[in-house]
């Protein structure tokens, strides 16, 4: 068996790039708005997101209450499955812009806001650090992140932990399950 590529072509033996070779994994990043025109907010959101992102999935649009204060106004949202060359960090820099441009102002942590953009799951890497930690840390408790994650992706495992999307929405409770719905 040869292995040397440039010995390879010189002597004439095809080479042939294993399917499985270089084959890019998936992002999964999760758009929500609870302020002004929701829908237009998230689809403008995903337009400005696929300068950078090769988007290939989208979920339905999913309602649910707002979290913790349920007085707040209702959030739409959906998660989406893309493909990007940035590494997690450039991806995080201009998710961080393209909210600031959708009018998302710094304030209270859990208030109203007109886009929310988090990076689910990055290439199914783990990371932990002050700014940002991959995967999400409270994926495994939001059924607005759960329920159109597994729409779209019926065979994601959470990457620290490997249990499959669909153990993780049979382990919501049901107050939870009957608090979201398409819109």
């Amino acid at each position: 068996m040869i292995k040397d590529k440039q010995l390879k072509e010189e002597i004439g033996i095809e080479i042939k790039q294993d399917i499985l070779e270089n084959h890019p994994e998936p992002v999964y990043l999760g758009i929500g708005s609870n302020l002004g025109n929701r829908k237009n907010n998230i689809n403008k959101a995903c337009y400005l997101l696929h300068t950078f992102c090769l988007i290939d999935k989208i979920s339905n649009f999913y309602e649910t209450n707002s979290w913790p204060n349920v007085k707040y106004p209702k959030y739409l949202n959906i998660i989406l499955r893309c493909y990007t060359k940035l590494n997690v960090i450039s991806l995080l820099k201009i998710i961080k812009i393209i909210e600031k441009k959708l009018g998302r102002k710094k304030t209270l942590k859990n208030f109203p806001r007109s886009c929310d953009i988090d990076i689910i799951d990055f290439k199914g890497i783990k990371l932990d650090k002050n700014y940002i930690k991959i995967p999400h840390p409270r994926l495994l408790k939001r059924n607005f992140v759960l329920v159109p994650l597994y729409e779209i992706e019926k065979t994601w495992k959470h990457p620290k932990n490997n249990i499959s999307i669909d153990n993780l929405v049979k382990n919501l409770n049901f107050k939870s399950l009957r608090g979201i719905k398409i819109y």
